[in-house]
């Protein structure tokens, strides 16, 4: 993957953003935040060479850019992620890449979240993204939610979309190649694949739609 800076710069950049807006020990949490960021960038090679995005690849390979917020968004995600799992009693550190991430891009996404491998995001603002299962080509826009009603979460299905100001919360079933149009509100909904939603529960518009009509949301 192509780096618009290098390695040891996004390491620095990082370091100082923390100590910033928060605090941070380069002497005994430096070498933490490295291991988190290469696996971050790890993750975010594959995430990335999955997507369309015309930003996300340069010269034909996969490209990273940390002043590309939806970019940062998700490498933050994974970093945090990644310190979680790599050192639960680092619990901290996660706490601040987390909170970092809010500071910078507006977006809530806790490090225990467990996004898919493959998930993509335009716009993060006001985004909040609960502890629901998430199948691969996930993707979300601005002032989305997925939340909890009474502690149950949705499981959603692969090829996900929710559109701006979507809403997805509680017992749902979320089938495959599915789009929550914007302003969409489901709750305690189960959505058949291959389908459109609009509106809100209980009075939910789902139309169905072949599988290859959702190509197009792919591209």
């Amino acid at each position: 993957m192509q780096l618009e800076i290098p390695r040891d710069r996004l390491i620095q950049l990082v370091g100082k953003q923390l100590d910033n807006l928060f605090m941070f020990d380069p002497a005994t949490e430096g070498s933490m935040l490295e291991a988190a960021i290469d696996s971050a960038l790890d993750k975010c090679d594959f995430c990335f060479s999955h997507t369309t995005n015309k930003y996300y690849r340069r010269n034909g390979e996969t490209y990273f850019n940390p002043f590309h917020s939806g970019q940062y968004s998700i490498f933050l995600y994974f970093a945090s992620h990644a310190v979680f799992a790599l050192s639960p009693e680092s619990k901290t550190l996660a706490d601040r890449l987390y909170y970092l991430n809010k500071a910078l891009n507006g977006l809530d996404l806790y490090y225990e979240v467990a996004m898919p491998a493959i998930f993509a995001l335009d716009h993060s603002v006001g985004a909040v993204m609960g502890r629901a299962t998430y199948g691969d080509y996930f993707f979300f826009s601005q002032n989305c939610t997925v939340g909890n009603n009474k502690g149950v979460y949705p499981r959603i299905g692969r090829h996900v979309r929710m559109m701006s100001g979507a809403t997805l919360i509680g017992r749902c079933q979320v089938g495959d190649h599915v789009v929550l149009a914007a302003k969409a509100y489901v709750k305690d909904t189960d959505i058949p694949s291959c389908s459109l939603v609009f509106g809100s529960s209980p009075d939910l518009v789902i139309k169905a739609r072949p599988e290859s009509y959702f190509k197009a949301f792919e591209e």
